[in-house]
């Protein structure tokens, strides 16, 4: 299989500008990102065997995958980034044709991906395929989905604590290159992204004053995602804060946001409250009620996110950071200030 070309080393050059992948941990814990990627080990005479440590215990890749599957959320994407094209993909976020981000410019693919469902697998589709690895690492975590894709093939899944879509970036990011012989390159792009939120932090530095909160409209609801989710956990590498009174409340059936009444939704006014609107269009969700009684909303220091730069935000792929980053922080400056 023909690999392509990392997009890091094409983009070095406007690396700091631009972004990289989307985050974890906050702005004190850089160090215990780089731990985040312990859990993976390497043979000293090369790429393979390597073993990773998930949920489901250790998995043991013995050589260089030829036909990969990449289902969890963002995994297609970081598999492009290590030079691997997977021959089947789910598509998370509805883009169509090859299942990728329109921040990849050119055809990420050689050969179009199989595209396979996201929360409801065709796994005799996958069978089809006849992979030799299959990415689950940013999943759901649930026992029985797991056993399915193990029977079928070698399969990495969530790691430990990563139920519910909460695998940290990093790990994310270092369990996939590994898997793919591209340690050393998983280590540099984490390294990339601390530089980068470092950088950003140290331009801005009235932000670690500021509480932040990342919130959802649907047409029936609304929310507030949690800490260990990319939207909220980006904003803390940034230098945010995390509300307090969101802090003490318990996430509901997603385990990775908490929901709300119109009546309730206020809990979540901080200093800074970035929007994400789902069914509906961010110019509709600015118009509700509820988010136009928010302090923050009247004092202007609130947006719902553009729509091609939420997509890319919340899928945290190394690609769509890069993106998302360069658009959000002068979103950022004019509703945060510096």
């Amino acid at each position: 299989m023909k690999k392509r070309v990392s997009l890091f080393k094409s983009a070095a050059s406007i690396v700091v500008v631009a972004g990289m992948a989307l985050g974890m941990v906050g702005c004190s814990s850089t160090e215990s990102e780089s731990e985040s990627s312990a859990d993976v080990t390497s043979s000293a005479d090369g790429a393979y065997p390597v073993s990773i440590a998930t949920k489901f215990g250790d998995v043991t890749v013995e050589s260089q995958p030829e036909r990969v599957v990449a289902l969890g959320w963002g995994d297609a994407e970081a598999a492009l980034e290590f030079g691997v094209q997977p021959v089947g993909a789910s598509d998370w976020l509805a883009f169509g044709g090859e299942g990728v981000g329109p921040w990849i410019e050119d055809s990420a693919y050689d050969e179009a991906p199989e595209i396979i469902g996201t929360m409801e697998p065709e796994y005799e589709k996958i069978a089809a395929l006849e992979p030799d690895l299959i990415l689950d690492v940013r999943s759901s975590g649930d026992q029985e989905r797991y056993d399915k894709l193990s029977s079928i093939a070698l399969t990495i899944g969530v790691p430990e604590g990563g139920d519910s879509y909460l695998t940290p970036r990093a790990e994310q990011v270092t369990m996939i290159a590994t898997a793919l012989g591209q340690a050393e390159r998983g280590e540099e792009v984490n390294a990339e992204y601390e530089q980068l939120t470092a950088d950003i932090r140290a331009a801005h530095p009235g932000w670690p004053e500021k509480t932040a909160a990342a919130v959802s409209a649907t047409a029936t609801s609304w929310g507030a995602y949690i800490k260990g989710s990319n939207r909220v956990d980006t904003l803390l590498d940034l230098g945010f804060q995390e509300n307090p009174e969101l802090a003490k409340q318990q996430p509901g059936d997603t385990g990775f946001s908490i929901k709300f009444s119109e009546e309730t939704f206020g809990v979540v006014d901080s200093d800074l409250v970035v929007g994400f609107a789902i069914g509906m269009t961010p110019e509709e969700m600015a118009e509700q009620v509820p988010w136009q009684m928010l302090t923050a909303t009247r004092d202007g220091r609130s947006f719902v996110m553009p729509r091609e730069i939420s997509n890319a935000f919340s899928l945290g792929s190394p690609q769509s950071t890069r993106f998302a980053l360069d658009a959000l922080v002068p979103l950022l400056e004019e509703h945060a200030g510096e």
